[in-house]
C-alpha cells in the first residue's frame, strides 16, 4: 500500500472497541495539578502519562536559578553541555543522544536551526517571560517530526493572572551585570506581556567575554473566532569563543528573530504558524577580522493544523497536517532550501484509574521524494497500591543540518552525501505513589540507532569529517524520587546510568557521540523558610564516557514575597575544575547577587 493511502486509512479508518470500565477504581494520585500535552493527544496529569515526561514550573522559584539551563539540570536524563554563562552555545542532550537529536520547541513550535543544532537553546524569550517546560524522554517523531530521537523539550511562555511589573537587577563574579524587566496587562478578553533582559560579562578567563540581549511580546485575546496567542521575540548574542572549535581564539555573534501564532478555534481544532530567522557571524581568529570568516543566515516557516476527535467514550484521536520550509544563505555553506510536509494520527484509549493505550503513526514527505514513516505505541496499567506500569516503543529520525552537509574550514569538513539518522526506542518502567508526599519512578530503556551522524578523525590529528556511523546502541536506567517530608521542605533525587556501544569506529576519534554521561546524579533540597525565605541547594555528580567523575554544587537564597525581593545565586561553590565540552573549561566559583522589584501584584 502506498504511504499516502496508509496514512489516510489510519486517520479515517480507525475503529476501537473500548472495554467497559471496572466498577472498583482506585484514585489516581494528584501529585501534579499541572497538565502536560507533550507526547499526548490531550492534557493529562504527569502521574497519568504513559511515557516519562518531566514538568518544570519555571515560575515557581524564579530567583533560585540563574538561567534556563539551570532549570533543565533538574532532570538527570538531561545533559547540558555549556560553553559559557547566559545560555551561550549550550547544547542539550537527552538519554545520551547527541544535541542534534534533541528537539526544542517554544509554545509547541520548532526552534531547531537548519544551520546547526548548536543554537537550539537560543531561546529568544527572556527567562523572566517563560512559565514552564516539559521534557519528553525518548523518541517523539510521531507527533513532532525530525530531530526527536533522544527527547523533546517544550518551553511555554508565562500566562499572567494580574497586571503588574517585575524588575531584576544583579551583578557579581567576572564582571557580570544582569538586568531584566517584565510587564503584564490583563483585561477580561485580552492580555499582554512585554519582557526584556540583558547580561554581559568580562569572562572568567581571557577570550570568554559575552553580551546577550533578549526581548519578547506575548499577546493573547479572545474573540468569537476563538482564542489567539501571538508571540514575537528576538535575541542578540556576541561572545568570545576561545577554544570552542579547536585551538583558536575565536569570536562569534548570533541574532535570532521569532514570530509565532496559535489559534484555538474551539476545544478540538488548533492552528499554529511560526517563522524563525537566525544569523551567525564567526571569526576563526578574533584578532584577525580580515582572516577566516563565515556568515550564515537561515530561516524557516512552519504551519500545522491539528484536530482532536472523540471517537467514543475515553477514545480520542489526534490528527494533523504540517508544512515546514527552510532556507540558508551562507558564505561557507552556499545557498540551499528544502521543504517537507507531514500527516499524522495518534489514538489514545484511556480508562481513568485503570490505564491507557496509545497508537500513532506519521508519514512525512521531503523535497526530492523521500518518505519517512514514524510509528509509536505506548501503554500504562494501574496496579493496586498506587503502582503504575508503563512501556512504549517509538521511532525517531533526523535529517542532516546544512553544517553537517556542506561545512568546510581548516579543522572540520562536512559530507553532502550524509544519510538521515534513524532510531528505535524501547522503554519500560514503574511508578509508585505511596503517598501525596512521595513519588518514585524507575525506567529502563534501549535505543538502537542507524546512520548516526558524527565527526571523526585519526586520533589527535587531521580534520574532523562528518560521517554516518552504524551499529550505535544505547541502554540505560533512569530513576527519580520526589519527597516532601515536611510541608515546607522538598527533596528531589534523580540518577541516570547509560552505556553506549559502537562496533564500527575502528579506532578513530569521535567528536560528539561519545561525550555522553555514563553516570549522572542530581540531589536537590528546597526549604521554604519562615518570612517567605527560599533556601535551595543542588549537588550534581557526573561522569562522562572515559573521563573521571566530578561534582558541582550550586545554592541560592531568595525572598519570595513583598515588593523588594533580594536574592543570592551561587554556582560551583566547591570551585571544581571541569569541562562539559572537550577542552572548553567552565567557570569556577561564581556568586551573583541582586534584587527583584515587584509592582502591581498580590504578594
Amino acid at each position: 500500500m502506498k504511504p499516502k493511502l496508509r496514512l489516510l486509512t489510519f486517520l479515517f479508518g480507525v475503529s476501537i472497541t473500548a472495554l467497559p470500565a471496572q466498577n472498583a477504581c482506585q484514585q489516581i494520585p494528584t501529585v501534579e495539578t499541572n497538565v502536560i500535552v507533550l507526547g499526548n493527544v490531550e492534557p493529562i496529569s504527569v502521574s497519568e502519562a504513559s511515557r516519562p515526561v518531566v514538568y518544570i514550573d519555571i515560575d515557581q522559584h524564579r530567583l533560585a536559578y540563574p538561567s534556563v539551563e539551570d532549570y533543565l539540570r533538574m532532570d538527570s536524563s538531561v545533559d547540558i553541555q555549556q560553553r559559557a554563562g547566559a545560555g551561550i552555545m549550550s547544547d542539550i542532550l537527552v538519554r545520551g543522544a547527541s544535541f542534534e537529536q534533541t528537539l526544542v520547541l517554544l509554545n509547541g513550535l520548532r526552534m531547531d536551526s537548519a544551520e546547526t543544532s548548536h543554537f537550539n537553546l537560543d531561546i529568544p524569550v527572556p527567562s523572566i517571560g517563560l512559565g514552564s517546560a516539559n521534557i519528553l524522554h525518548g523518541a517523539g517523531s510521531t507527533l513532532y517530526g525530525s530531530d526527536a530521537i533522544g527527547g523533546i523539550v517544550n518551553f511555554m511562555t508565562w500566562h499572567p493572572e494580574l497586571s503588574g511589573a517585575r524588575v531584576q537587577l544583579a551583578g557579581g563574579s567576572f564582571g557580570t551585570n544582569r538586568e531584566a524587566v517584565s510587564g503584564s496587562l490583563v483585561e477580561s478578553r485580552w492580555s499582554e506581556v512585554l519582557s526584556g533582559d540583558r547580561e554581559f560579562s568580562t569572562g572568567f578567563i581571557r577570550g570568554r567575554d559575552y553580551r546577550t540581549e533578549n526581548v519578547s511580546s506575548d499577546s493573547r485575546f479572545h474573540s468569537r473566532a476563538g482564542d489567539t496567542e501571538i508571540l514575537a521575540a528576538g535575541d542578540d548574542r556576541a561572545f568570545g569563543a576561545d577554544q570552542f572549535f579547536g585551538n583558536y581564539d575565536s569570536w562569534e555573534r548570533t541574532k535570532g528573530w521569532f514570530a509565532g501564532m496559535n489559534h484555538q478555534f474551539d476545544s478540538k481544532t488548533e492552528l499554529d504558524a511560526g517563522y524563525r530567522r537566525h544569523s551567525d557571524i564567526f571569526l576563526l581568529e578574533r584578532n584577525q577580522p580580515l582572516g577566516y570568516k563565515n556568515q550564515h543566515v537561515d530561516s524557516g516557516f512552519q504551519g500545522s493544523l491539528r484536530r482532536r476527535s472523540n471517537l467514543r467514550s475515553n477514545v480520542v484521536l489526534l490528527s494533523g497536517i504540517e508544512e515546514l520550509t527552510e532556507q540558508i544563505q551562507s558564505t561557507n555553506l552556499g545557498n540551499h532550501g528544502r521543504n517537507r510536509g507531514a500527516g499524522y494520527g495518534q489514538v489514545n484509549w484511556r480508562v481513568p484509574a485503570r490505564g491507557s493505550v496509545s497508537l500513532g503513526i506519521r508519514e512525512e514527505l521531503f523535497s526530492g521524494g523521500r518518505w519517512v514513516s514514524s510509528p509509536m505505541a505506548a501503554g500504562s496499567l494501574w496496579l493496586p497500591k498506587r503502582i503504575k506500569l508503563q512501556s512504549s516503543v517509538s521511532y525517531g529520525f533526523r535529517i542532516p543540518t546544512y553544517l553537517d552537509l556542506y561545512y568546510k574550514d581548516p579543522s572540520t569538513i562536512g559530507d553532502p552525501n550524509l544519510k538521515p539518522e534513524k532510531a528505535w526506542n524501547f522503554e519500560g518502567g514503574l511508578s509508585w505513589f505511596p503517598s501525596q508526599r512521595l513519588t518514585t519512578i524507575i525506567t529502563g530503556f534501549y535505543s538502537r540507532q542507524k546512520d548516526t551522524i558524527d565527526y571523526i578523525r585519526t586520533s589527535g590529528a587531521g580534520q574532523w569529517r562528518a560521517t554516518n556511523l552504524s551499529g550505535l546502541h544505547f541502554a540505560g536506567v533512569e530513576a527519580s524520587a520526589d519527597w516532601r517530608p515536611l510541608s515546607r521542605t522538598q527533596i528531589g533525587l534523580s540518577w541516570s546510568l547509560l552505556k553506549g556501544e559502537q562496533n564500527s569506529l575502528g579506532g578513530l576519534e569521535s567528536r560528539y557521540v561519545f561525550n555522553y554521561p555514563v553516570n549522572n546524579g542530581r540531589l536537590q533540597w528546597t526549604w521554604n523558610a519562615p518570612r517567605s525565605i527560599l533556601v535551595h541547594s543542588r549537588l550534581g555528580v557526573l561522569q562522562r564516557y572515559g573521563k573521571d567523575p566530578y561534582a558541582v554544587w550550586d545554592a541560592s537564597v531568595a525572598r519570595e514575597a513583598g515588593v523588594v525581593r533580594p536574592f543570592l545565586q551561587m554556582s560551583n561553590l566547591a570551585n571544581t575544575g571541569y569541562a562539559e565540552v572537550l577542552n572548553v573549561r567552565m567557570p569556577g566559583r561564581t556568586i551573583i547577587g541582586g534584587v527583584e522589584l515587584l509592582f502591581g501584584r498580590k504578594h
